[in-house]
């Protein structure tokens, strides 16, 4: 298991706020995975509201109530994650994936035996922001609960400080014009 996760970024794009928070991803958390395993874990961390499903939505979408946490069980999946034309990133047994609340994420392919497990910061409860079926206001409006949502107390696969999220640049550094706009009515 690797404590050092890799980190990936984006400003937003197209209706995806994205974040100013990196995404995370640790490889090989679970030798072997297995969705008990996971879910005991991302639970020890006070990630909870869980479940499991054959891999993730094909469509993107983001959250805006809450940050996220993906534990692949069984399998692999590449995800694009940052909106259409971002970031892809393949996971395979025992890696999980930290999303923060606003970045875009939908499942590109995967192997016939995907596993998913997920769960939120501190049980939250999750909304689905379809990139493609929003308008500009109801984005406004998500980016607004997405900037009230604090750095969760635990990272879910450490137990330690979110401290990557903790170093990231402040919203005005890393995102001025988008946040901005987020608060004028």
């Amino acid at each position: 298991m690797s404590n050092t996760p890799e980190l990936h970024t984006s400003g937003p794009r197209g209706m995806a706020p994205n974040s100013r928070f990196p995404l995370l991803v640790y490889r090989n958390v679970i030798a072997g995975g297995g969705e008990d395993a996971l879910i005991g874990r991302l639970r020890q961390n006070g990630w909870t509201n869980n479940w499991r499903y054959p891999g993730v939505y094909t469509y993107g979408h983001f959250h805006s109530t809450t940050h996220e946490c993906l534990g692949v069980a069984s399998g692999w999946m590449e995800v694009e994650f940052f909106g259409k034309g971002g970031t892809r990133v393949k996971v395979s047994t025992g890696d999980v994936i930290v999303i923060p609340a606003g970045v875009s994420h939908n499942m590109v392919g995967h192997s016939d035996d995907i596993g998913m497990i997920g769960g939120y910061d501190e049980g939250r409860d999750w909304d689905n922001m379809a990139e493609e079926r929003i308008s500009e206001d109801i984005r406004r409006a998500a980016v607004k609960r997405i900037m009230m949502l604090p750095i969760p107390a635990r990272d879910p696969v450490t137990g330690g400080a979110m401290q990557h999220w903790i170093d990231a640049p402040s919203s005005v550094d890393a995102n001025l014009n988008d946040y901005r706009d987020a608060l004028d009515p």
